[in-house]
This record gives structure tokens, sequence and C-alpha cells, in this order.
């Protein structure tokens, strides 16, 4: 056939027909790959099965703090070694019910045995010491009395002389010298009574001082007796109060000081919980607040009594009184968990306490969707309680959210739960 004559523009017509479709194509896939690079990734898919939730709600919250700790005697006595001395016999172990003058163990110091009598001795020479100058102060006073008796006798003969010759020298029987002589023998002899009775008076009220000394060395020694032969009793150790021997630290043949505890007895009927508080919760812990302690065989009533003010490994020791009767089965050094009413907050918003939840902190959680997708959310939280805590930001009353560790989709933002 002959070639047919083509204008340049249906050259052109003709070209644009044959790279039409190719152009398109591309055009299409080029808008294809920038859509597909705009969309969003797809959501990783959870199991919920797993998964904790909790619905957030309005309403009052109860905060508490929790501790684990012991049931211990309220009275509880630490007996101590009067003296020094060597364990040579126990009669009683722990675990025996006890009265207060049960002996316990016994202890030997020969030494202070020896002191016992030497002291003894001591006060028997110190009794007769003051038995001599009793005899002494007494022999005195009545060597003073007899003095005091001659010098009366010779006063009253001497005044009988001296009125009989007044009577004489009016009949001119006697001299006037004579009468002068006895007149002055009488007055004497009066002024010696007067003397000798005075040293008498001053002798017994003197003689109490006089034995004194002797008294008060006997009755120094006799206390020193009384002293050691109570520390020579004292090493029958016996239990004090009635109760239950909890502890015997040392065995025969064991030497002790004075000071030394060597038994520990308590009275197993009254019971108090010796609860540890995480030191960052103790703070809202005061004397008086509400508690509860579960004994795992039942829950008692009670409130805290003291609060330790010092911690100790990041924990602070509260005591928790019963106010009723406790549950069957308690007894000393059971382990227990306290529970502290703190206080009531109400018209708050709160929610399960997540596992990473801290009182205050800001944290990422994942509220869940109607049609089950979750969206990280950060939430702030405000005070805590043992189980419960309050929301304060990020979230809405009745929204549900997934409180267990999601360590392994903190790249994820969104999720969705199947």
């Amino acid at each position: 056939m002959p070639d047919v004559s083509l204008t340049p523009r249906e050259r052109r017509q003709r070209q644009w027909r044959r790279l039409r479709m190719p152009v398109i194509l591309l055009v299409l896939v080029a808008i294809a790959g920038v859509a597909s690079m705009r969309l969003a990734p797809a959501a990783p898919t959870v199991d919920g099965a797993p998964l904790w939730f909790d619905t957030v709600m309005r309403g009052e919250l109860l905060r508490e703090v929790r501790g684990t700790g012991t049931l211990v005697p309220v009275d509880t006595a630490w007996i101590p070694a009067t003296t020094d001395g060597r364990v040579v016999r126990i009669l009683l172990r722990p675990g025996a019910q006890v009265r207060p003058d049960d002996v316990i163990l016994e202890l030997q110091n020969p030494a202070l045995a020896q002191e016992v009598l030497d002291t003894r001795l001591q006060l028997q020479a110190a009794e007769a010491r003051l038995r001599r100058a009793d005899a002494d102060a007494t022999t005195a006073l009545l060597a003073q009395q007899a003095q005091v008796a001659q010098a009366e006798a010779q006063y009253e003969e001497a005044r009988a002389d001296a009125e009989a010759d007044q009577a004489l020298l009016g009949d001119g029987l006697v001299s006037e010298l004579q009468h002068r002589r006895s007149t002055s023998r009488a007055r004497s002899l009066a002024a010696q009574v007067a003397a000798e009775r005075k040293r008498l008076e001053v002798g017994t009220s003197m003689r109490p001082s006089q034995l004194a000394e002797q008294q008060a060395d006997v009755e120094r020694m006799r206390a020193l007796l009384a002293l050691k032969t109570s520390q020579l009793g004292q090493l029958m150790v016996r239990a004090g109060m009635a109760g239950v021997l909890q502890a015997v630290p040392v065995e025969v043949g064991s030497q002790v000081t004075a000071g030394t505890n060597v038994a520990r007895v308590a009275d197993p009927a009254l019971l108090k919980a010796q609860v540890r508080v995480p030191e960052t919760q103790a703070r809202d812990v005061q004397v008086g607040q509400s508690a509860r302690v579960d004994t795992r065989n039942g829950i008692a009533a009670g409130r805290v009594s003291r609060v330790d003010p010092a911690a100790v490994n990041g924990t602070v020791l509260v005591d928790i009184a019963f106010t009723g009767a406790t549950p069957d089965g308690a007894r000393p050094d059971l382990s227990v968990d306290g529970i502290v009413e703190v206080e009531r907050l109400a018209d708050v918003l709160y929610m399960a306490r997540p596992a990473a939840g801290q009182e205050g902190a800001t944290i990422g959680l994942f509220a869940v969707a109607p049609d089950g997708t979750a969206q990280r959310r950060q939430v702030r939280l405000g005070k805590a309680s043992v189980r419960h805590v309050q929301v304060l930001d990020g979230l809405r009353a009745g929204e549900r959210v997934i409180l267990s560790d999601m360590a392994a989709w903190e790249q994820a933002d969104r999720l969705l739960i199947k």
C-alpha cells in the first residue's frame, strides 16, 4: 500500500495515543505511593484476656496505708541477772507457762556467798560494839545518878544542920560562927546538887548521840547484808510475772555479768500488732486513726497507738492496739497485715491503682474505646490508697483503662484490643 502522507499535527496525535496509557499508569502508581506513605501504620493487636482493666469512677475515696508485721505481746519483760554468776541449771524452756515465783534457771556465785558470810560476821561485830557502847553509856548515867543521890543526901543533912543551928542560935546554945558555917555549907551543897542534876540531864540527852555512830554502823551492815542476801537469793532467777516463757538466751555453763538478759517472759493474753509502713506513706499515719489487722484467720479492728519517729530500711514501725477481741489462733510472732484508714476524699475521680502508679506521678495509660481501640493518655495521679488512686487529669468518669504493665507497648500510642 502506498504510504499515507500525515501532517505534523496528525503525527503528534498518533504519538500521544501510543504514550497516553503508560503515562496514566505511571501517574496512578505515583499517586498510590504517596498515599501509602501518608497512611498511619496499623495499630498492634493485643490479647485482652490477660490484661487488667478498670473503670474510672467518681465518689468518695477511702485512703488506706498497708503494712506487714507480726503480733507481739503488750506486756513483755526481759529478766536480767542481778549479779555475776555461772548458769548451773535451766529448769524451764521457752514455751512453758510460768507464774511470778517460778524459777527459770539457777546461777552460782561462790564469791557472793562468801561476801554474805563476811557481811553477817561484820554485822555481829557492829552489834557487839553497839551493845558495849550502850552498856558504857548506861554505866556512866548510873554513876551520875549515884552522884546526884549522894549530893542530895549531903544537902539534906546540911540543910537540917543549918535549920537546927538557926533554932539553937536564939537560945544562945550555938555561936553565930557555927550558924554561919552550917548555913554556908547547906548553900554550897544545894549548888552542888543542881550541878549534878544538870550533868545527869546532859548525860541523858547525849546518850543517843554517843550511840549514833555505832548504831549507824549496825544499820549500814544490816542493809549491806540484806542486799547481799537478796542478790544471793536472786541467783535463783524467777519469772516475776505470769505468762509464757519466750526466750532463754543462755546455756548451762555460761558465765553472765550483772545486767545480762537471761530470760524473757510475755503475757500472750494481751497482744498488739507491729507493722512496718513504707516511709513515703507513713507521713499520713497518726496516733488514734482506725485500723484493721488481718491475721489470716480473721480481721480484727484496732487503732494506731504509736508511730516510731525514725525510719529503718525505708519503713516506719507502727503499733496497732486492738479495740476488740483478737481472732482465734492469734499468738505472738504471728505474721499479719495491717491496714490504717488515713483519710476520706469526697467527690473525686478515682480508679484501681495501676501497676506503676505512684502517688503524685504522671503516667501513660491506655483508655479503651467502645470499638476496642485503646489510645494512650497522659494521666496525672493524686493521693493514693492501698487499692485505689485519685485521678487529677487525663481521664473522665466512666472511661475504661488498662492498668496492667504495658512496657512492651511503650512505643505504641494506639492498640487494638481483641
